[in-house]
């Protein structure tokens, strides 16, 4: 479905995007061209009215190595200019991912390092496998975490940010959903039913509800009491006012689904 190089891209019959990080021979190293192309993917199924969530996965055996080690010399011999002009298309992407208006669920298919941690950070629900193994290897490299910092930070929490960002300490699964970033973890052959299970409890739900929750999130977790009790109250007096509501109170009293319910059978044939 998709014409990009560094991704593959599908959207099956429920209304599922399955994004994959597509450089299985470079371990899902982020290049300047992936990070465009993600960019891109992320515009059009944000604007996409028939996608209702996105599940974010990589090809091979690794989800993301992180940084692609080319790309790094090139930054070791350029300008100041180029090193922020780079960083710059990479804060933009967690960005864009991070304000993504859907459900956006890593399928987190093995290890991950450094950037890759960015990426699994900015999920609304990660995924991973006990076996995998997780480092921020940044320090070691006598680099820092810089623009993925943010969105480590808020998966993690400050204490175990110092904990993994400091010595570049590695994770399992395990480890990796003690500390926060993996939201669950499961051996191999449980990953996809892991992640279609949220998939499905999503699609009984309210697409324009979900974007606006987000949104909530966001807003409550960095604004004090006073900001927050404006914006709540005014929020939910939106939510009265939608059309999703009023659809979603009279499936209620008619005893039948709402119309953006996607049944279990329509998974058939789905891709």
């Amino acid at each position: 479905m998709s014409s990009y190089e560094t991704l593959q891209l599908e959207i099956d019959q429920r209304g599922v995007a399955h994004l994959t990080l597509n450089r299985p021979e470079a371990r899902n190293a982020m290049s300047q061209r992936m990070i465009q192309e993600l960019r891109d993917a992320s515009g059009q199924l944000a604007a996409n009215d028939a996608v209702r969530c996105v599940v974010l996965t990589g090809a091979g055996e690794v989800f993301c190595a992180g940084g692609d080690l080319k790309g790094m010399q090139t930054q070791a011999t350029g300008t100041r200019q180029d090193r922020i002009r780079d960083a710059t298309e990479l804060a933009k992407l967690l960005a864009d991912l991070s304000t993504f208006p859907k459900l956006l669920v890593g399928r987190i298919n093995g290890s991950a390092y450094g950037g890759g941690l960015g990426l699994i950070s900015i999920c609304d629900i990660a995924i991973g496998l006990v076996g995998s193994r997780f480092c921020l290897t940044e320090v070691r490299l006598g680099l820092i975490p810089a623009t993925i910092s943010p969105y480590v930070v808020a998966k993690m929490g400050v204490p175990a940010a110092r904990r993994v960002m400091l010595n570049a300490s590695e994770m399992n699964g395990h480890d990796a959903k003690n500390l926060g970033l993996l939201d669950e973890a499961v051996e191999a052959d449980q990953l996809d039913e892991a992640v279609q299970r949220e998939v499905r409890a999503l699609l009984r739900c309210a697409p324009g509800a979900v974007a606006r929750a987000k949104e909530l999130i966001r807003f409550v977790s960095t604004h004090d009491v006073k900001q927050n009790i404006q914006y709540t109250a005014a929020r939910l007096a939106d939510a009265w006012e939608s059309e999703e509501v009023a659809e979603g109170i009279q499936a209620f009293l008619s005893k039948r689904k709402p119309k953006w319910h996607v049944a279990e059978q329509s998974r058939e044939g789905a891709s």
